[in-house]
């Protein structure tokens, strides 16, 4: 699985780059067939970075998340959680179809 980063209007030092590599590899606890993760900082704005992640999965559409914060970290970690929140919406929703078409079957039998 690969995580991608890149910034806008700006650098970042490779501390800060690692970091937000970590966050955004906590998406894996969440949904395990993630593919592949991207990360845009956009740092035009002074004091409020806007963080990007684009997150591509097997067999799903592509979860997106974006906000701004007073620095990357902050920015980072409140996006991550909107990615969580919608990895396991996806994701209940996957598991209740297939219990709901197991109960199905089951009163065929």
């Amino acid at each position: 699985m690969q995580v991608s980063i890149s910034a806008r209007h700006g650098n970042m030092n490779p501390d800060t780059q690692e970091v937000v590599e970590q966050k955004a590899r906590k998406l894996l606890k969440f949904f395990d067939r993630i593919t592949s993760i991207s990360v845009t900082v956009d740092l035009k704005t002074d004091g409020s970075p806007e963080v990007e992640i684009k997150v591509s999965a097997e067999e799903a559409e592509d979860f997106v998340a974006q906000d701004s914060g007073n620095n990357i970290l902050t920015a980072t970690e409140s996006v991550v959680h909107k990615l969580e929140q919608q990895l396991r919406k996806h994701k209940e929703k996957l598991t209740s179809h297939r219990h709901a078409a197991n109960r199905h079957h089951e009163n065929d039998a």
